[in-house]
């Protein structure tokens, strides 16, 4: 169950993000892909779910395909906001008009039926993400592994994965409480550890042995989600290398677009590009975290 706001008072803005994206000054490899954002809206046509826990601007397919140009992506994967709860509509008919550009990362409720699982995997969704920060009345350090290994392996048949929002740091055991799980988990953020912990973190650890056993993904995204840095983010390269070292051939990038819930000041999204320049310097395995990996993950 999502937090939720007080009856009648409606969950607090964020910011928009920069609708004016700058060509960044590193040259992107043809076919990269941004595995993680979200597009919203418009407001007055698809309503939030109350059960939300911030209302965001209007964040259309028009205004993220042109930054997807600007950045010289050429792949998207869209991943289902918590603002839609399990309506995936807005994602779905953002993925069908762009004509086969853009995968997805869907919500679905527990019930849902296998025909839903079916249609939903013939639009071109290639996930299910769960929620785990934004639950009401969760005690830190613990996942329903009875429901999410039920929901898993109904999925499971059709390739999907699982995708967590989740801080590593909260599970030193991450490890061994998914050594069996039916599919393969994808974590974003770079872990999306709490401001302030450190690669040594022993989450952090547990997360690069999952890594290394082939069993987890690892979106580079978000990095002002982990640190209180500004651009370029220089505390968080030493997780972004050492993900690296785990496993490069599960270590995916996306821009997090547009930014959600950002406390700080909003980059320009050529701006967050460069940071790859920073994370990954050589550009051959730039190539494999931006069109090989995510090429696999998400069926392009």
């Amino acid at each position: 169950m999502n937090l939720q706001p007080a009856a009648g008072v409606e969950a607090p803005a964020c910011a928009p993000p920069d609708f004016r994206p700058r060509k960044p000054r590193l040259k992107l490899p043809a076919k990269a892909c941004d595995t993680h954002a979200h597009v919203m809206g418009p407001k007055a046509r698809y309503a939030y779910s109350p059960a939300r826990v911030y209302t965001p601007p209007d964040c259309l397919l028009t205004d993220y395909l042109r930054m997807l140009d600007t950045l010289g992506v050429e792949r998207a994967v869209l991943v289902q906001p918590s603002v839609y709860g399990t309506d995936n509509t807005v994602m779905l008919e953002a993925m069908k008009a762009a004509g086969g550009r853009l995968r997805g990362v869907a919500v679905v409720a527990e019930d849902i039926s296998d025909a839903e699982l079916k249609k939903l995997d013939g639009a071109g969704v290639r996930g299910v993400r769960v929620n785990i920060v934004d639950v009401k009345d969760r005690k830190p350090g613990t996942l329903p592994m009875d429901a999410l290994g039920k929901l898993a392996r109904r999925v499971a048949p059709l390739g999907w994965h699982m995708e967590f929002l989740m801080h590593a740091d909260e599970f030193p055991d991450l490890d061994r409480a998914f050594a069996d799980f039916p599919v393969e988990i994808v974590l974003g953020h770079l872990g999306y550890m709490n401001i302030g912990e450190k690669p040594e973190a022993p989450g952090f650890q547990a997360l690069l042995r999952l890594m290394k056993s082939g069993k987890a993904w690892l979106k580079l995204t978000g990095p002002y989600r982990i640190t209180r840095a500004p651009l370029p983010y220089p505390d968080t390269v030493p997780f972004a290398k050492a993900l690296l070292a785990a496993n490069r051939e599960r270590v995916i990038w996306g821009t997090d677009w547009p930014h959600v819930m950002l406390r700080g000041v909003m980059p320009n999204d050529g701006d967050l590009a460069d940071v790859l320049a920073d994370w990954i310097p050589d550009a051959g395995l730039r190539e494999q975290v931006l069109v090989t990996n995510p090429a696999r993950l998400y069926g392009f």
